[in-house]
């Protein structure tokens, strides 16, 4: 008997017959005499809703007023949850994150989880009692309802799979696993059976929507072993793993490096568009200059990607080029302009509509010229590389949005990542 905690998000609860069919999900695991806690978002379009009744009440809202009242989808599909799975027999209840309780730090809208009081949990669970637990939420140490924002569902079902200390923590979505690239620009894109926590949380940063980076770098502190699976399958249908195993678990698990056998040496091709380019040409090249140039995006809390710097032969001037969202860009040349005088360069260039393409995989630590045969990849398209930065299991380089999807295909063929065609 294992404990399984099961999370599912706003569009496998989006109405009561979509409840009842993540029920049945529920309902498999407790028949085959797991111990199982679940945890749920507020169903489809709630939250958004929930959000702007508070804007429209007032615009400079009490931010522990806004919480109290976005943190009401959650509670709704928890009870709705419990209500279905005792109506098929099942014995449940559902607990709020003040009932857990679940620990927060005093940020309203934006907390962090500190503790989770997991006893209550634990003898319940034991008992064979489902908890259904309303995720995005919890408590601060003044007793006020708080939200952890965006992901938030995600990092709840991961901090009590981690205190509970459940064999693996099971994300419900819309798409039945993690793909080598988005399918809908690679048709021929496959579904990967494992992959290390290192590059789930580098896809999840650079532009992968399956998982929030926040609640990757719990899971990977945490060693919580993720699982992607769609709520859309038939909850009847034989659990068989993608890669032919027996583990019963189909979809995509996340999990340590130690724990896959081999490694490819790219595992997945990502994308985000919409990436502006901005250039100081010629800055005084002296201590503190990209402190203050950081420092005042950092200030507007414009969030900068991509940072390349190029000091002249003389080393006296250097050129610095960063990255920055598309609507971001404005406001990022004001931070500059604004106080020329200060950071004291000759020119400031930018332009939006860029595209970063992003290699990413566990492999490639140990294989050298993983970088160059990407660029000789998009050569052969005539793609022309604006930018380029590296880490020890990604390479990503920024080009023209129009070759963005060209670029892609191109490099999943070219690393082998094709599924390939049946018959």
């Amino acid at each position: 008997m294992s404990l399984i905690v099961m999370k599912f998000g706003g569009t496998s609860l989006a109405d009561l017959e979509r409840i009842r069919h993540a029920a049945r999900h529920v309902k498999r695991e407790v028949d085959a005499g797991h111990q199982v806690a679940v945890i749920v978002s507020a169903m489809a379009g709630t939250t958004n809703q929930l959000v702007k009744w508070c804007e429209e009440a007032s615009a400079l809202h009490d931010a522990r007023e806004y919480d109290a009242v976005v943190s009401t989808g959650e509670q709704v599909s928890a009870g709705l949850m419990a209500i279905v799975l005792q109506d098929m027999g099942i014995s449940a209840r559902s607990f709020t994150g003040w009932q857990v309780p679940v620990r927060t730090s005093d940020v309203h809208g934006a907390a962090r989880i500190q503790s989770i009081e997991s006893d209550d949990l634990r003898s319940r669970l034991s008992e064979g009692q489902v908890c259904v637990i309303t995720g995005f939420q919890g408590i601060s140490s003044l007793n006020r309802i708080t939200t952890l924002g965006r992901g938030g569902s995600d990092t709840s079902a991961v901090a009590v799979a981690a205190a509970l200390g459940a064999d693996r923590c099971d994300i419900y979505t819309d798409v039945d696993g993690v793909y080598t690239t988005d399918p809908r620009i690679a048709p021929r894109a496959q579904r990967l059976s494992r992959i290390s926590f290192e590059e789930m949380l580098e896809m999840a940063s650079l532009g992968a929507k399956v998982l929030q980076t926040r609640s990757v770098e719990l899971a990977m502190a945490k060693g919580v072993r993720l699982v992607v699976r769609s709520s859309f399958d038939d909850p009847d249908a034989p659990q068989v793993a993608p890669d032919g195993s027996n583990s019963g678990v189909p979809g995509t698990l996340v999990c340590d490096e130690d724990e896959i056998v081999e490694q490819q040496i790219v595992s997945g091709v990502t994308l985000a568009k919409s990436e502006a380019k901005i250039t100081i040409r010629s800055v005084k090249d002296r201590p503190g200059v990209a402190a203050a140039v950081f420092g005042a995006l950092a200030d507007e809390q414009i969030v900068v990607d991509m940072i390349v710097q190029n000091v002249s032969d003389d080393g006296r001037q250097t050129d610095i080029t960063f990255t920055v969202p598309d609507a971001e860009y404005d406001r990022a040349m004001n931070a500059i302009t604004s106080d020329r005088e200060r950071f004291e360069y000759d020119t400031i260039t930018g332009a939006k509509g860029g595209a970063k393409i992003s290699v990413i995989g566990v492999g490639m630590r140990s294989h050298a010229g993983v970088a160059a045969s990407m660029f000789r990849a998009l050569s052969e398209k005539g793609i022309n590389i604006q930018l380029i930065t590296t880490s020890e299991i990604k390479t990503s380089v920024l080009i023209a949005e129009e070759y963005a999807e060209l670029a892609v295909r191109a490099l999943h063929t070219y690393y082998g990542l094709d599924r390939e065609e049946e018959g």
